[in-house]
């Protein structure tokens, strides 16, 4: 239950520390010891060799423990990641750990899956095109049938544009899913196909040259198609039309202006529609008609070329992507479960505007804790006997 799953990803985040709490726990577990043994000799040596009285001696260890000061060490870096990860809660960003905080701040590349990551999600079915000797209200209908156990954008489109015609829907028996193809089903004990055409090529009947045709046509006017067949029938082509999200050029290119050098855009689209979007977004690269291992694929060269790399997405397609990536961001509204079980980073809702500050968000903590680090030694410095300040702090004399 929701419960359940807020105290393991809770458990999750405080045992995912980040390099830089790694190393602190590695730094505090001699740095804390060295300076106790220090603080006793200062305490015990001189008043042995006469150098001075106990009280003096005592008096300056004390002083050497309070600037030295080993548990704020310790405990400083891990403060400083948990505000920021409490930080970027208060503005819908959940960060499952100080790794992943820390990773975000180092992004050269961010990947994105289109459909309900840069674009809105909201398909409409702009095109019924059947083919010879199919009425179009069975081809609707038998889409809708499948469509309707599935959670794809796609598949409620067709859903709500077969209930806005008053179309019967038949009953389908199952669904199966071909990642980066489409999905199958039975309606009347027969096996319906309804995908992109690289979904015939292994089984059910082809389409013939006309749909082709119509399927090529749909994608040049920038729509995404679904080939649908019943039994060893082709019935037709549904093209569907997908418009970018609102506010998602200006988060991608305030993304470029704070050091991000490539935004990747990885589909199972057609290649036309994914230009289109692409163009329209302004990101730099464009992959489209990818299977899940394909974007899996594009994610481990991106990162062997360029370096750190984000993978942002909302589906089970995304999952593997999501896992491989060096920090994998959900879209926590729309999401599926294995995609926001798989990522690293959950943004809540559907605002685009949270990826640049998914982008700033290590920079505060990083600075705290250079901060808390610098001022510590140089409290330190500031404590030597002499009194003397080494002109790199503001204490006095």
């Amino acid at each position: 239950n929701t419960l359940n799953r807020v105290m393991h990803l809770v458990q999750e985040a405080q045992s995912q520390q980040s390099p830089t709490q790694q190393f602190t726990q590695r730094f505090t577990r001699w740095f804390v010891p060295a300076v106790l043994l220090v603080v006793l000799a200062v305490i015990v040596v001189p008043p042995l060799v006469g150098w001075m009285p106990l009280h003096a001696s005592f008096y300056r260890a004390m002083l050497l423990l309070v600037a030295a000061s080993p548990c704020a060490l310790a405990i400083g870096t891990p403060a400083a990641v948990l505000a920021g990860i409490g930080q970027a809660a208060r503005h819908g960003v959940l960060i499952k750990g100080g790794v992943h905080l820390e990773n975000l701040g180092g992004l050269q590349v961010m990947a994105f899956d289109k459909t309900g990551t840069l674009t809105a999600g909201r398909f409409a079915v702009a095109e019924v095109v059947p083919a010879a000797n199919v009425d179009a209200a069975e081809l609707l209908g038998v889409a809708a049938a499948v469509e309707e156990h599935a959670n794809h954008p796609l598949a409620q489109a067709v859903v709500d544009a077969a209930a806005a015609q008053e179309i019967a829907v038949p009953q389908a028996d199952g669904l199966e899913n071909v990642p980066g193809k489409g999905v199958t089903s039975r309606v009347d004990g027969q096996i319906v196909r309804i995908g992109a055409p690289r979904l015939f090529d292994d089984a059910g009947p082809a389409p013939d040259a006309e749909t082709l045709a119509t399927v090529d046509r749909l994608e040049d006017a920038g729509m995404s198609t679904m080939i649908v067949s019943h039994g060893d029938r082709v019935l037709g082509v549904l093209g569907l039309a997908d418009t970018a999200r609102p506010g998602v050029a200006a988060a991608l290119q305030e993304l470029l202006n704070l050091g991000v050098r490539r935004l990747v855009m990885l589909t199972g689209d057609n290649d036309a529609v994914a230009q289109r979007i692409g163009a329209e977004l302004g990101v730099t690269d464009v992959r489209a008609e990818l299977l899940p291992a394909q974007k899996l694929d594009a994610i481990r060269t991106l990162e062997a070329e360029y370096g750190a790399i984000a993978m942002t997405g909302d589906g089970v397609n995304d999952a593997p992507a999501l896992a491989t990536a060096t920090v994998g961001i959900a879209m926590g509204g729309a999401g599926t479960a294995v995609a926001l079980e798989t990522a690293d980073v959950a943004l809540h809702g559907r605002r685009p505007e949270q990826l640049p500050f998914c982008r700033r968000a290590p920079a505060a903590p990083a600075a705290v804790i250079r901060q808390n680090s610098g001022h510590r030694w140089a409290s330190s410095a500031c404590s030597s006997s002499s009194r003397r300040c080494w002109g790199w702090c503001s204490c006095r004399p």
